[in-house]
């Protein structure tokens, strides 16, 4: 695992750079839109450049010279800064776009919300006059009910009779305010029909709409937080951009500085150095690979073989030995030392 870690930081480098690099363009040739073909080049050149230049300083670092040093990184936090605001560019376009939607919305639930205010208030009103004519109710038949007239008679015993004209008159003070209740029940009852079915569609639009699903997390986080909606959205994107194209030109130094230590180090960990003829190899691996001593060369063998003979010829001929035994031993010696000098004079 530890050998794809180089290679799995450099693809996370690169890919979020080039996702970094795509909202930048875009979101700058958003702001110059007359020309955004030319806008979408000059940008892409400066991206390519950008990562060109991080990898560039952290090779050379300690080979070029200060003047140099102080441009370039100027320059590279420069064009993280064009990016990051190109970034910010593109958001914050992609999100008006919604706020539109979002306004729509608003605009939709606000005439809902005037309307069913206006039904309240007609309802209101409707259900002050029902209480005042439960009243008046209330009281014209405790009216009809104590309708009566004490009178004696001749013989002066008292006589209960009702009269016909209140009676008449109650009965139809009755009829009338029971009627008008009626009617403002019935219309009580529409008002409030009303009212549920605005809350229904108010409900729908402020749940089952494309831009709920979009921004209800923002808008529950505006709402614990106290703030405009506007003001989270802004605070995301800050936040956004600022881990977006710095972390990828970070990892990019970093995949670069992995992959000049692993050139400088064997498998183990270990310092390479440079040995003869220009190769580079570690100490582990020349201890594993000691140099063999030199072999002895031929011609010297033969030299000491010949100067051996020679001794033995000179011995032979100052020892005291028989005269056949001596020139065979002779003879056959001096054919050893005549071989050998045709060997040699073969080999050169």
């Amino acid at each position: 695992m530890k050998k794809f870690i180089p290679i799995l930081t450099l693809i996370a480098a690169l890919s979020l750079a080039t996702v970094a690099a795509y909202y930048s363009v875009f979101g700058i040739s958003k702001l110059f839109s007359s020309q955004a073909k030319a806008v979408i080049l000059m940008a892409g050149i400066l991206e390519v450049s950008k990562l060109i230049t991080a990898s560039y300083l952290e090779r050379f670092w300690k080979k070029i010279n200060f003047l140099r040093k102080f441009y370039l990184t100027l320059a590279l936090i420069i064009l993280m800064f064009i990016t990051s605001l190109g970034i910010y560019g593109f958001l914050v376009s992609a999100y008006q776009e919604t706020a539109y939607k979002v306004q729509e919305v608003e605009k939709k639930v606000m005439v809902q919300e005037t309307k069913k205010k206006r039904y309240q208030e007609q309802l209101v009103s409707i259900t002050t006059e029902k209480e005042s004519l439960n009243k008046n109710i209330t009281e014209l038949t405790t009216g009809l009910a104590n309708n009566k007239i004490q009178r004696k008679d001749r013989n002066g015993n008292i006589i209960n009779t009702t009269s016909g004209s209140t009676r008449r008159a109650l009965e139809k003070q009755l009829d009338n305010s029971m009627s008008r209740r009626d009617t403002l029940s019935k219309k009580e009852q529409v008002l409030s029909d009303s009212i549920s079915s605005i809350d229904l569609k108010i409900l729908d639009l402020e749940t089952n709409s494309d831009v709920a699903a979009e921004i209800g997390p923002l808008k529950y986080v505006a709402k614990i937080t106290g703030r405009d909606t506007d003001k989270v959205v802004n605070w995301f994107i800050l936040l956004f951009i600022f881990v977006f194209d710095p972390l990828a030109v970070i990892l990019l130094i970093s995949a670069n500085k992995v992959l000049l230590d692993r050139k400088k180090t064997n498998i183990y960990g270990e310092p390479k150095v440079l040995v003869e003829g220009g190769k580079v190899e570690s100490k582990a691996e020349r201890v594993k690979a000691p140099t063999p001593p030199p072999s002895p060369s031929i011609s010297d063998e033969k030299q000491k073989e010949k100067q051996n003979l020679l001794r033995e010829i000179k011995k032979i001929q100052e020892s005291g030995a028989a005269h056949v035994a001596k020139g065979r031993a002779l003879t056959e010696l001096r054919q050893r030392l005549s071989s050998l000098e045709d060997d040699n004079i073969k080999t050169y």
